[in-house]
């Protein structure tokens, strides 16, 4: 770490949080202007402010995932480009093997100058709803090497000093389905630098090029001292924690992600190279992906509150193969990573709990379920025809953790993407969603329950529909932990008008007719801690609530709830007696 000169800590204070209300804005501005539900209301999106030198200082509360690649992107970005970097322009990249994570999440960064020098960047990252490719939506599991996934775009310039580059667009909408959703999209992207361009830029005369720039390495080096300082608190040790993907995207089957996990002093090293070898889907991941997820979960483990910058990266070290699921090489597909990088999470989480067990969760659902229809509207009375492309983003549940339950209904802690409404989906999609709620007696048992699953229920209105599904947790559910219980598992069941039904695999690229009806429910969270030390009364109020069942209260907590919802201590004490010397 480098020591430099003392800065004003109010100063440093008052710019870091001028930084920080620059990416809030950047995030509220794609909210505002974004054409499609995946960025628009399901959030699947982030905004991020660096410095000359392309190093994080201020990050939105948007996805961390994406945020923890935004170094490996400028990296990139600042190799290919380096002194050809000119005010007005806007720089766009896609390509997984260029620096980016997979094709439908589109980088667009704005470098910013004042007064002709280069003073900073600003970031977006947003997953968009088609790329191209083979299938609608372009993220396919079955998807076997790049070139079935959409349009790559290696670092290009979207704009030329102020003026977009024609050519580009061009290419970008011959590659697409719904061009203006993705323009829409990009555009959001594109106006959300620009405002924090001229944040940037205000911030930098009010303070001077040069001591802003002093301003933004003391955030960082400070960000890197707290995690620095906290680390050397933890004890010093190895261990190791193997999770599974219940898929390779093509076939039902054991994928194996695999964490050793070193605290040595004030550093941490997350080993992943004994993972599985790249699988014959689109579940591999980039190195940058990865070197994200293990970022999350060790931030996660923290108790100091500290600021989002690069700095908190630097005490972390992450080990991968290439060649394998967690570091693909050409021409491996990449589109349905996301699932993986969750079970990077679990895997680091696992491993870190052996070492940490007072500070780590248990796991939650297994990372967010991706569905996604496409089709042809029909043409009556509300609509003209057209092509649709519908992203559900089904998120929704934590592990237990040792000081509480887990969520019920919130996303998994490193997406932070949202449930689209109900609203919404009906009124822009020709979909109907017949049920969506919560699922009893899905949290895993503990001290702290896990989170309740979520379920949703699609009614599909037109023929020959593509649905495209990414999920996990069909075979292995979220571990428990501390003596919790594991979450309960995830189903997928295609109904048709029939009455005939199928149990569908846990990834898969199908075509569905007009009154299919597709029921998914995610993972439970896993629990954290001994059932029987959880305390009669919550669970008499889980039962009230309708999140345990009486029956469940009984066999998974050793607790008698009677008909009018209070608790038989008398039976209650006589059974965890039992249980205990059982």
């Amino acid at each position: 770490m480098v020591t430099r000169a003392r800065v004003d800590p109010i100063t440093l204070q008052i710019v870091g949080n001028a930084l920080a209300s620059m990416a809030d804005e950047m995030a509220t501005t794609i909210c505002r202007t974004a054409h499609s539900t995946v960025v628009r209301d399901g959030m699947d999106f982030s905004a991020v402010v660096c410095d000359a030198k392309g190093r994080t200082v201020a990050q939105a509360v948007s996805v961390p995932f994406h945020l923890g690649s935004i170094p490996t992107a400028m990296e990139t970005l600042l190799a290919r480009y380096g002194h050809r970097i000119r005010p007005g322009d806007v720089f766009v990249l896609n390509d997984p093997f260029d620096g980016g994570m997979h094709l439908q999440d589109i980088f667009v960064f704005k470098p910013v100058h004042l007064d002709g020098e280069l003073i900073g960047f600003t970031a977006t990252t947003a997953h968009h709803g088609d790329v191209g490719g083979r299938l609608p939506g372009s993220s396919a599991c079955d998807n076997t090497e790049i070139f079935q996934e959409g349009i790559r775009l290696p670092w290009l310039r979207l704009y030329a000093e102020g003026e977009p580059v024609e050519d580009v667009f061009k290419i970008i909408e011959a590659n697409v389905r719904i061009p203006r959703m993705t323009f829409g999209d990009l555009a959001a992207q594109v106006a959300a630098c620009s405002v924090a361009e001229r944040a940037l830029v205000a911030l930098a005369e009010r303070h001077g090029a040069g001591p802003l720039a002093e301003l933004m390495d003391a955030l960082i080096d400070y960000t890197e001292r707290l995690v620095r300082q906290e680390i050397a608190t933890w004890p010093d040790g190895t261990a190791s924690f193997t999770d599974y993907l219940g898929s390779d995207g093509v076939d039902v089957c054991d994928v194996p992600i695999t964490a050793h996990v070193t605290i040595a002093g004030d550093e941490i090293t997350a080993d992943l190279t004994d993972s599985a070898p790249m699988v014959r889907g689109s579940l591999n991941s980039t190195r940058s992906f990865v070197k994200a997820c293990v970022y999350q979960a060790v931030r996660a483990a923290l108790t100091v509150e500290v600021p989002n910058t690069a700095g908190a990266f630097r005490p972390i070290h992450v080990l991968t193969k290439p060649g394998t699921i967690a570091d693909v090489v050409m021409p491996g597909a990449s589109s349905m990573r996301g699932v993986t990088g969750f079970r990077v999470l679990d895997a680091v989480s696992g491993a870190l709990a052996q070492l940490l067990p007072d500070r780590v969760p248990a796991a939650g659902e297994g990372g967010n379920t991706l569905a996604i229809f496409g089709g042809e509207r029909p043409q009556d009375g509300w609509s003209d025809g057209g092509r649709f492309i519908f992203y559900e983003l089904v998120v929704g549940t934590w592990g237990g953790t040792p000081e509480a339950d887990g969520n019920d209904g919130l996303t998994n802690p490193a997406s932070l993407a949202a449930n689209i409404p109900v609203e919404v989906a009906e009124s822009e999609y020709p979909i109907v969603v017949e049920r969506y709620g919560l699922v009893p007696d899905s949290g895993g048992a503990g001290l702290h329950r896990g989170g309740l699953a979520i379920e949703r229920v699609w009614r599909c209105l037109t023929p020959r529909t593509s649905l495209i599904v990414r999920s996990d947790r069909v075979k292995h559910p979220p571990y428990g932990l501390a003596g919790g219980g594991p979450g309960g598992l995830s189903t997928n069941v295609l109904r048709h008008p029939n009455g005939s039904e199928e149990v569908l695999a846990p990834m898969f690229s199908i075509e569905i007719e007009a009154g299919d009806v597709y029921e998914h429910r995610t993972a439970g969270g896993g629990g954290w801690g001994d059932p029987l030390e959880r305390d009669p009364a919550a669970v008499a109020d889980d039962v009230l609530n309708e999140k345990v069942s009486a029956e469940a209260a009984r066999r998974l907590y050793a607790v008698v709830v009677a008909r009018d919802g209070t608790v038989d201590l008398e039976q209650t004490t006589a059974l965890r007696v039992e249980r205990r010397s059982a």
